[in-house]
C-alpha cells in the first residue's frame, strides 16, 4: 500500500475543484485558452480547434480516432479494431493473431456494428431541459428530462441517414449540451498488426510503462459504397516526439467520477467496486479454463478475455485508490472546502440547500436494491450477445408502441438507427462462449439473490443454470442476422408471435428487470440529478467557468507535454525504442515476438521511437485519440495510461499520471519494414 499511498498523495494535491496544471478533459466550446497560454506560452486559435474537432472521430464500442487522409483514412488503436478483426476472422484466417492488411481498397472489409461519428456542432440546451424539469423530483423529474431530451434530439436531426443528435448531461445535470454528429455507418478495416506486436507484454505490461507495442490500426469511412472525401483531416507526421513539447489529446473519454460526493464514492469503494472485481475475477477464470488447450476457443474467446482482464486491472486500481487513507482524506477535505465556501454565502446556501444529504439518501435507497438491479438489469446476460439481442429486440418492440417522449432513452427515434444497425449487422456467434456467459450469469444471480428468491425461480424454473443456458443457446435462431432483422422490423406483432426460446425467456423475465430499471431512475437517478444540478450551480458561482465536467464519452481536448517521471528514486524516460522489443523478449507468452515482427528484425531501425508518454489527462474511451503537436499534425495515438493513472477516475496527478502513446513513427516503421504497405504510406504522405 505504500506505493499506492504515494500515488494518492500526489493526486490529492491536485484535486481542487479549480483545475490545476495539465488537468482537465475540456469540452470544445469551453477550451481554457488563457490557462494553456499561461502554462505553455501559446494556445490554439479557434481555426485550429475547429479543424481538429472536424477531424476527430468517435467509434461505437468505446474508442476514439482521427481522420488522417482526404480519402477518409482513420487512425486508431489496434485494440479498438480487435472486435472487427475477430468478427472477420475464421479458423482459416485469424486476423487478430496474424494481422490484416488490405493491399488495395477492394480488400477493405466492413466492420459489423461499427459506426463512426464526427461532431459538427455543440449547442447549449440547458435552459430548455431545466425548464422542462422545473421543480419536479424523482420519477417525474426523470420523465420530464428524458422527454425534453427526446424532443430536442428528434427536432434537431431530421436526416437520420447521415446525422445523429445526442443531448449530453454534464456536471450531473448542471448543463445539457446538444452534440450534432455527421455519422458514417460503413466503416471498413484497412490495417491491423499482429496482436502480439500490438499487445506485447500482455496483461503484466498493461497500464505500465516502459511499453513496447505497435498499438495502431487504420479504418476507412465509406458512403454509398465509396470512400468519403474528407474536408478536414489531420496531417500525418512520423517524427519522434520532443521532450517538453506541448501535446493535445482529442478524443472521447468514457467516464470519470471526480465530481462525486463522499456518499457516492463510499458506495463505489464499499459495494460496487469490490463486487465488480469478484465477478471479473471469476469470469476471467472461467474463460481461461474453457480456452486452455483448445485452439479454436482460444481464438474465439480472446477478445472477451482481453476486455475482462483490462476491466479487472482498471477497476482494481480505482478501488485501491479509494481505499488509500491519504487519498480518501483529501477527497473528504475537498468536499468540506466546497461546503464551507457555500456556507460563507448565505444567499447561495439558501439556493443550494443540502444536496449532499439528498444524494446520501438516494445512495442508501440504491443500496437496498443494488443486488437485484445488478443481476437482473445492469449485468443481465454477462457478456452474452444472444441475450443482448433478445432483450434489445423485445424492448425496442415494446418501446416503439409508445410516443417518443415516453420511451426509455435507449429506444427514442434518434437512437434507433444505431441500435438497428448493431442488431442487424452480421457477425459471428460462438455457441460455447454464449453458453458459458449465460450459465455464469444465471449461477451468479442464483448465488447472490438466493435460490428461494422469486426472481431466481422465474429465471430458472426447474433447470440448473447450465441446463437452461444450453437449452437457450441450442434452440435460439438469433445468431442469424436475417431473423434478427425480421423481428426488429416486425415490431410487437413479430415478437409476440415468435417461438424463439430466448425471445420467450426475455418476455417472461424482463418485466421485473424493467421495474428495477424504473426504480433506479426514480429513487437514484432523479434525486441525484436534482442535487448535482444545484452543486454545479454552486461550483460555477464559486469557481467561475474554470472547471470541466466529468467525462461522458463525448468529444474533449486535454493539453500536456511529453515528459517522463521519477518514482521512488527511479527516473522513467519519456520514450521507448524498437530495440526494446528484442531486449525484452523471452520467447514465452506474453513476451514472445510474433512471427512477422521477429522475421523483420534485420530491417527494423531499432533506435526509432516506439511508444512515449505525456502529461495529458485522459481516461478509458480515449483509446485511439490522436496526440497532436502544436502545429496541428498527429504524432501518435493514445492507447493506455500508466499504473499511477488508474486513480484518475477521481482525480488527476500531474506528477505521476501519464498517457501512453504509440508514435506515428512506429506505425511508419511497421508499414515500411514489418508489414509493407506502400500504398498506405503514399496515402498518408499525400499533399
Amino acid at each position: 500500500m505504500n506505493s499506492l499511498r504515494l500515488i494518492a498523495l500526489f493526486a490529492a494535491i491536485f484535486l481542487a475543484c479549480s483545475a490545476q496544471a495539465d488537468e482537465g478533459m475540456w469540452t470544445f466550446d469551453a477550451f481554457p485558452t488563457a490557462k494553456v497560454k499561461q502554462v505553455y506560452g501559446s494556445a490554439p486559435d479557434q481555426a485550429w480547434l475547429d479543424h481538429v474537432r472536424a477531424s476527430a472521430v468517435r467509434l461505437t464500442g468505446g474508442c476514439s480516432a482521427s481522420v488522417v487522409s482526404k480519402d477518409g483514412l482513420v487512425f486508431t488503436n489496434n485494440h479498438c479494431v480487435q472486435a472487427c478483426s475477430q468478427a472477420l476472422s475464421t479458423d482459416q484466417n485469424d486476423y487478430v493473431k496474424n494481422g490484416f492488411l488490405a493491399t488495395d481498397r477492394s480488400q477493405e472489409r466492413k466492420c459489423p456494428g461499427q459506426q463512426a461519428e464526427i461532431v459538427t456542432s455543440i449547442t447549449d440546451v440547458t435552459e430548455r431541459v431545466q425548464t422542462a424539469i422545473g421543480s419536479k423530483t424523482g420519477e417525474a423529474l426523470v420523465k420530464a428530462r428524458d422527454a425534453a431530451i427526446a424532443d430536442i434530439e428528434s427536432q434537431s436531426c431530421t436526416d437520420q441517414a447521415i446525422e445523429r443528435c445526442q443531448v449530453v448531461t454534464l456536471f450531473g445535470g448542471g448543463q445539457y449540451k446538444l452534440y450534432r454528429y455527421r455519422k458514417y455507418s460503413d466503416v471498413r478495416l484497412v490495417y491491423a498488426p499482429e496482436y502480439q506486436a500490438a499487445f506485447f507484454g500482455g496483461d503484466p505490461d498493461n497500464f505500465n510503462f516502459p511499453r513496447y507495442a505497435i498499438d495502431g490500426a487504420f479504418l476507412r469511412l465509406y458512403e454509398n459504397n465509396k470512400p468519403i472525401t474528407a474536408k478536414d483531416h489531420l496531417t500525418w507526421n512520423p517524427r519522434p516526439p520532443k521532450t517538453g513539447e506541448v501535446t493535445y489529446v482529442v478524443g472521447n473519454p468514457g467516464s470519470t467520477e471526480r465530481l462525486y460526493t463522499q456518499a457516492q464514492l463510499g458506495f463505489l469503494r464499499d459495494v460496487a467496486l469490490p463486487r465488480t472485481e469478484l465477478l471479473l475475477s471469476e469470469w476471467r477464470g472461467r474463460l481461461i479454463g474453457s480456452m486452455e488447450g483448445d485452439a479454436e476457443k482460444t481464438r474465439t474467446g480472446a477478445d472477451q478475455l482481453f476486455g475482462v482482464e483490462n476491466s479487472f486491472k482498471a477497476r482494481y486500481g480505482q478501488w485501491q485508490a479509494l481505499l488509500d487513507p491519504d487519498f480518501a482524506d483529501k477527497l473528504a477535505a475537498n468536499e468540506k472546502e466546497l461546503r464551507v465556501k457555500i456556507s460563507a454565502d448565505p444567499a447561495l446556501k439558501v439556493k443550494i440547500g443540502d444536496p449532499w444529504a439528498e444524494i446520501e439518501t438516494a445512495v442508501q435507497a440504491y443500496r437496498s436494491f443494488y443486488g437485484s438491479y445488478t443481476w437482473l438489469e445492469r449485468r443481465a446476460g454477462t457478456g452474452s450477445e444472444l441475450f443482448d439481442y433478445a432483450r434489445a429486440l423485445v424492448r425496442a418492440a415494446q418501446e416503439r408502441t409508445k410516443p417518443d417522449a415516453e420511451r426509455l432513452p435507449e429506444y427514442t427515434e434518434s437512437r434507433l438507427p444505431l441500435l438497428k444497425k448493431q442488431i442487424t449487422d452480421e457477425r459471428p456467434i460462438y455457441p460455447w462462449l454464449e453458453e458459458m456467459d449465460l450459465a455464469m450469469w444465471l449461477s451468479k444471480t442464483r448465488e447472490h439473490l438466493t435460490v428461494d428468491a422469486p426472481q431466481v425461480k422465474r429465471l430458472l424454473g426447474k433447470e440448473s443454470p447450465e441446463e437452461l443456458a444450453n437449452r437457450l443457446v441450442a434452440g435460439t435462431k438469433l445468431a442469424d442476422a436475417a431473423i434478427r432483422k425480421a423481428l426488429f422490423e416486425g415490431g410487437m406483432t413479430a415478437i409476440q408471435a415468435s417461438t424463439d426460446p430466448l425471445i420467450q425467456f426475455v418476455l417472461k423475465t424482463d418485466p421485473e428487470a424493467r421495474a428495477l430499471k424504473e426504480r433506479y431512475r426514480a429513487e437514484y437517478d432523479g434525486p441525484v440529478t436534482a442535487a448535482q444540478s444545484r452543486l454545479a450551480q454552486a461550483r460555477f458561482a464559486i469557481y467561475g467557468n474554470d472547471i470541466y465536467p466529468d467525462a461522458t464519452f463525448t468529444l474533449r481536448i486535454s493539453y500536456g507535454a511529453v515528459k517522463g517521471w521519477t518514482y521512488q528514486g527511479t527516473t522513467i524516460a519519456p520514450a521507448t525504442v524498437f530495440g526494446g522489443y528484442f531486449e525484452r523478449a523471452t520467447g514465452a507468452q506474453p513476451f514472445n515476438l510474433p512471427p512477422k515482427l521477429a522475421a523483420a528484425e534485420g530491417k527494423i531501425d531499432k533506435s526509432r521511437v516506439l511508444d512515449f508518454v505525456t502529461t495529458n489527462d485522459i481516461t478509458g474511451g480515449n483509446s485511439g485519440s490522436p496526440v497532436i503537436a502544436a502545429d496541428g499534425s498527429v504524432i501518435g495515438a493514445a492507447f493506455d495510461g500508466n499504473i499511477h493513472s488508474l486513480g484518475g477516475a477521481f482525480g488527476f496527478d500531474p506528477v505521476l499520471n501519464r498517457t501512453v502513446v504509440v508514435s506515428t513513427g512506429a506505425i511508419e516503421e511497421a508499414l515500411t519494414n514489418i508489414y509493407p504497405a506502400p500504398a498506405l504510406l503514399k496515402e498518408l504522405h499525400a499533399k
